[in-house]
C-alpha cells in the first residue's frame, strides 16, 4: 500500500487544502470562535464498579478558535463527601492525593467559582453560550458564541448530571449543551479513536502530561480540537439536555394520549349500573 493510499484510509488527506495551511487561522468556517474544554476527574474503585461517582478534579480551559491557543484556565480539587477518603486505585489512576481533595472545596463552592470565572470571560472577552441568559438568534459583533467540549457524554451528561441531581445542587444551565468530541472525531475521519492519547497519536500529537490528570487531559483535547478544526471540521453541539427532556416530555405525552385513544368505553350496564354497586351492610 502506497504512502498515500495509507493516508487517505487514515483520514489524514481530508481537507488537505486547509490542513496544509496549520499555522493560519482555523476560524474561516467556525460557528464558536471559542471552545472550553471540560475533563473532569471522579471517585473510582477497582472493583466497585455501580459505586456513585464524585467529581474530584474540575478542570477547564477557553480555546480560541481562531489561533488554537489556550487562553485561560480554571481548575480546582473537589471534596468527595459521599466517600471522602480515595481509593487506592483512585490515586494510582488520577495522580490526585488524599490531601488534594481535602483542601480542596465542595462542588457547590466549585461550581459557584467557575459561575464567577466563566462572568469574567463574557465581560473580558464578550463570550455568550448557546443555552446562556444572553443568547439570541443573531449575536451582536461584540459577542463571541462559545460551547462546551468533552471527550464523551460523560462528563457533563453523567457524572455531573447525577451529582448534581443527588445532592440537589443547582448546575448552570449552559452546562446542558456540549460538543462531544469523540463522537465528532468518529464522524469526521470515519474511524472509532482508542481513546484520547490514541486519537492524538493518529494525528501524530504527542499527548502532553500525565494521562488521567484532568487538567492536562483538558489541555490535550483541546489541541486535538485544534487539529481537528485545521484538518476542516467544523465544531457543532452534539447534544443537548433540554432539546432530550423536551423529546421525552413530547414522547410521554403521545404515549398517554394513545393509551387513552386505545382505552375501551366504559359499559353503560355493567360499568355504571347502580344494581352493580356493593353496598357496606
Amino acid at each position: 500500500m502506497s504512502t498515500k493510499q495509507l493516508a487517505r484510509e487514515l483520514g489524514l488527506l481530508r481537507q488537505r487544502s486547509k490542513s496544509s495551511n496549520g499555522s493560519k487561522s482555523l476560524l474561516s468556517n467556525q460557528i464558536f470562535p471559542f471552545l472550553i474544554v471540560i475533563d473532569f476527574e471522579s471517585t473510582c474503585w477497582r472493583e466497585k464498579k455501580n459505586s456513585t461517582q464524585e467529581i474530584i478534579e474540575f478542570p477547564a480551559v477557553l480555546l480560541n478558535t481562531s489561533t488554537g491557543e489556550i487562553q485561560s484556565e480554571f481548575h480546582t480539587y473537589v471534596q468527595p463527601q459521599e466517600h471522602p477518603v480515595l481509593s487506592e486505585f483512585c490515586t494510582e489512576l488520577t495522580g490526585i492525593t488524599q490531601s488534594q481533595v481535602e483542601a480542596g472545596i465542595p462542588l457547590h463552592i466549585c461550581l459557584s467559582r467557575f459561575s464567577r470565572w466563566l462572568q469574567k470571560l463574557q465581560l473580558e472577552m464578550g463570550v455568550v453560550f448557546p443555552n446562556g441568559p444572553q443568547r439570541s438568534s443573531a449575536p451582536s459583533p461584540s459577542q463571541k458564541p462559545c460551547a462546551f467540549v468533552t471527550w464523551s457524554d460523560w462528563d457533563l451528561g453523567v457524572c455531573l448530571q447525577y451529582e448534581c441531581k443527588r445532592k440537589q445542587l443547582h448546575k448552570p444551565d449552559v452546562l446542558n449543551s456540549w460538543i462531544d468530541l469523540r463522537s465528532t472525531y468518529r464522524l469526521f475521519y470515519d474511524r472509532k479513536p482508542k481513546g484520547l492519547n490514541g486519537a492524538l497519536q493518529d494525528l501524530g500529537i504527542q499527548f502532553s502530561g500525565r494521562e488521567h490528570s484532568g487538567l492536562d487531559d483538558s489541555r490535550n483535547t483541546a489541541q486535538l480540537a485544534a487539529r481537528i478544526m485545521r484538518d476542516g471540521c467544523v465544531m457543532k453541539i452534539t447534544r443537548s439536555l433540554e432539546k432530550t427532556a423536551k423529546k421525552q416530555i413530547r414522547t410521554r405525552k403521545s404515549r398517554r394520549a394513545s393509551q387513552s385513544r386505545s382505552a375501551p368505553p366504559l359499559h353503560p350496564s355493567k360499568d355504571l349500573h347502580p344494581l352493580h354497586l356493593v353496598c357496606p351492610a
